[in-house]
């Protein structure tokens, strides 16, 4: 129990700015392993900016409180997935060949399309989320259940990325070079923990129908994989956070052409 739990803490550390203890460090033996908990790294991302959502919607607008709780988020995980996002839109939009992709994607500097992704995906998850919490303004379960399920969710799809598909580009300058290193084999019992903590929150919507939205989610993985597959002949840590948020943005949209039968 107690190897889990430096384990977990160990994602912790890796996937947000959440302070942890300081016997906590970059084991690579443990960021391997970590890799089972990053959906439940999402149930507390998810669970924070409910919180803020909630506690500033007494007091604000519901529009302010989604700007509070989007702001929370990237606060949270020091816009990890929104910086893989960015790379990658750079990376594919400027780049013709696989060497320029990949050098693209390992500036530091964010470019035209990453920009304008960033603006856009932020507009998708406000103008969406808008339309979600004010369906739910009065169901304080279904709006947390929103923000935990999104989260945990697409961070399930995107790691199922590495089951399936190759990494590539140089290992040693990867953001996520211990998650995704080349030798990692997912094991039953990290695949089960994995899809566990990934997929329990949607039971918090009551219904088995939200269990739907898996399967677009899923295949946009795998549209936006082979589009990378056929360009660099894989994945990379910043295609995964791409992933994540296209993923999230994806869950949302599924929810709110359900909203009436949840």
């Amino acid at each position: 129990m107690k190897e889990e739990v430096k384990i977990f803490l160990t994602a912790l550390m890796f996937y947000t700015r959440i302070p942890c203890p300081i016997w906590i460090d970059h084991s690579e033996e443990y960021l391997e392993k970590s890799t089972r908990y990053l959906s439940l790294v999402g149930w507390i991302v998810g669970g924070i900016t409910s919180f803020v959502f909630i506690i500033s919607s007494f007091l604000f607008s519901t529009t302010l409180s989604i700007i509070f709780s989007i702001t929370t988020s990237v606060l949270t995980t020091g816009a990890f997935h929104e910086d893989g996002l960015a790379d990658t839109c750079d990376a594919f939009g400027g780049g013709w060949t696989k060497e320029k992709i990949l050098t693209i994607m390992k500036d530091s500097r964010i470019g035209t399309y990453g920009v304008v992704a960033l603006i856009l995906m932020f507009l998708a998850k406000f103008s969406i989320l808008s339309n979600l919490l004010n369906l739910h303004e009065n169901n304080l379960l279904k709006i947390v259940a929103i923000f935990i399920s999104g989260n945990s969710t697409s961070r399930f799809i995107a790691i199922t990325s590495t089951i399936t598909h190759s990494y590539v580009s140089d290992i040693d300058m990867s953001k996520s070079k211990l998650i995704v290193k080349k030798n990692f084999k997912w094991t039953d019992s990290t695949i089960i923990i994995a899809a566990f903590f990934g997929l329990i929150p949607l039971i918090l919507f009551q219904s088995p129908i939200v269990f739907i939205l898996i399967i677009p989610m899923y295949l946009i993985k795998w549209l936006m994989l082979r589009f990378f597959n056929r360009w660099i002949g894989g994945y990379t840590g910043d295609c995964l956070g791409a992933i994540q948020q296209i993923s999230e943005v994806t869950f949302y949209i599924g929810l709110l052409l359900l909203w009436k039968f949840i």
